[in-house]
């Protein structure tokens, strides 16, 4: 008799082979059921895991042994390569007021593209770099190199806009990376009779994935107008930073 009953034995682990938690019928290997269901891994609260600091609700990520775990695996921040504020110098003309880098656009074209500021940067490893970055402009009617800051007046509309390029190796930009802009953000101005000067404030972010190695960032600005106008931005005179995040 006992010969016959052995395979019985094996039917109570192959009916217990998916486990359910508050239900009967499970559907999965685990199953727990009820709208307000939840689940607690202590391993991975606030006393356990120093990435719970136990007041703001910590990502969850798997990795490839398929373990639930707080340190992400992917696109992980890995650190602040650079945080700058005021990255472009203020009146680097030592006029009577700050401009930062001017770029004019005068009566005989409709668009100037020029270069405000390089930054040198050295990557650890392959990885994706967040740039983000804030800059002030300021509009005027003339030249402000000249020394003097006038008004807008002609209800005309400006463009200003930002963007950077990414020289890889730091060896000059090749045509290749002159076609490609990250980060690029524009704002317009116009003003009538009666009009002041002051300060923009444009920010932005892109992304680049970049080899192992020394790379530099080109930051352009660029004015914009139209015919038989002039026009003159000074780019980073006030406020600006610069703020570069590395992910792997």
């Amino acid at each position: 008799m006992n010969v016959y009953l052995l395979p019985f034995l094996f039917l109570p682990m192959l009916s217990f082979a998916q486990v359910g938690i508050g239900t009967t019928q499970p559907q999965q290997d685990l199953h727990i059921a009820g709208d307000t269901s939840t689940i607690r891994i202590e391993s991975l609260n606030a006393t356990n895991n120093p990435f719970n600091n136990g007041i703001d609700l910590a990502p969850v990520s798997i990795d490839g042994f398929g373990n639930f775990t707080l340190v992400p695996q992917y696109n992980t921040p890995l650190v602040f390569l650079l945080e700058e504020n005021n990255f472009i110098p203020d009146n680097p003309s030592n006029l009577d007021f700050n401009t930062g880098t001017v770029i004019n656009s005068d009566l005989a074209s409709t668009s100037n593209e020029a270069i405000i500021i390089t930054k040198a940067i050295t990557i650890p490893q392959p990885s994706i770099i967040e740039v983000n970055y804030a800059v002030t402009m300021l509009f005027a009617g003339d030249d402000l190199k000249s020394n003097t800051l006038s008004p807008i007046t002609d209800a005309k509309s400006r463009t200003g806009e930002i963007f950077f390029r990414i020289d890889l190796n730091s060896d000059g930009l090749n045509t290749t990376e002159i076609s490609k802009k990250y980060g690029i953000k524009g704002i317009y101005y116009t003003s009538s009779s009666g009009g002041v000067a002051g300060y923009a404030y444009v920010n932005s972010q892109g992304y680049v994935t970049l080899p192992t190695g020394n790379h530099t960032i080109y930051f352009y600005g660029v004015v914009k107008d139209g015919n038989s106008s002039y026009t003159s931005i000074g780019f980073g005179g006030s406020k600006d930073y610069l703020k570069i995040r590395l992910y792997n």
